[in-house]
């Protein structure tokens, strides 16, 4: 056990820093929620209610967040990659992985934690939280006698998915078919004019179709959803049997003097 306030951890080694507090068995650390530090060092040490070197409480603090937080290699992997990823689906790197361990996560995490698993600023963490919230891709929330704001995914895949397509067509596909709309309300001038035009109606009618679709898809529940897009081989054969009845496909019997 402890030999005195700074002596031998409970996990059976000297601490490595004689400015904290010698901390509980690890296993005991591993299942802490961060709430409950400054509380288990009051009981494991009752002189803690009488100290006033702040730095000193905070620096213990840190040392158990740091333990609690660390990530699995697996966990590690997942969060770079996602930080890669980031830049390709129009957000930076902190911003994407900020969300990969947020959405790891068993647990929801304030932005302390979040800052000392990812050794990032507090203030970049800050930045990449609101961008994210923007998105809607977190979800904010409070710990019972926490002041601080803590930060979770939604449960659901689906859920993410469906806001992440959402936040993209807002801010990507509606002002292009904005943009669209407005040049084919406009009178051509020249045979170049009514080529462009005509090329523009072709992508409109392909974007606003995609977007129908994508709506209806929206209002689906989740587990039709996910069969509806297991079937796509299927559906695939059913539109080439109906191209086939009304004539329209390259094999269909009009264009197939055999009739198979």
């Amino acid at each position: 056990m402890g030999a005195g306030r700074y002596g031998m951890c409970r996990g059976g080694a000297a601490p490595a820093d004689k400015n904290l507090y010698c901390p509980p068995h690890p296993a005991v650390c591993a299942a802490l929620e961060p709430a409950a530090v400054p509380r288990l060092l009051k009981v494991q040490f009752p002189e803690f209610s009488e100290i006033t070197e702040i730095s000193k409480i905070k620096r213990t603090i840190r040392a158990y967040m740091t333990y609690v937080n660390h990530l699995p290699p697996l966990n590690r992997q997942f969060v770079a990659h996602f930080g890669e990823m980031g830049s390709r689906w129009g957000i930076n790197r902190t911003v994407g992985q900020m969300y990969a361990l947020i959405f790891l996560s068993p647990r929801p995490l304030n932005a302390d934690e979040i800052a000392e698993t990812l050794e990032f600023s507090r203030s970049n963490v800050s930045m990449g939280l609101k961008e994210l919230q923007a998105w809607r891709l977190v979800k904010l929330s409070h710990q019972p006698g926490d002041r601080r704001e803590y930060f979770e995914a939604p449960k659901d895949v689906w859920e993410i998915f469906r806001v992440l397509a959402e936040e993209r067509r807002r801010r990507e596909i509606e002002p292009t078919l904005s943009m669209l709309r407005m040049a084919l309300l406009e009178e051509p001038s020249s045979d170049e004019e009514r080529h462009a035009q005509e090329r523009m109606r072709e992508m409109h009618e392909l974007i606003d179709r995609l977007m129908t679709w994508f709506d209806d898809v929206q209002r689906l529940a989740p587990e039709t959803a996910m069969q509806l897009m297991g079937m796509g081989t299927a559906v695939t054969r059913v539109l080439e049997f109906k191209d086939r009845l009304t004539g329209k496909g390259s094999h269909s019997p009009k264009s197939n003097p055999s009739g198979v």
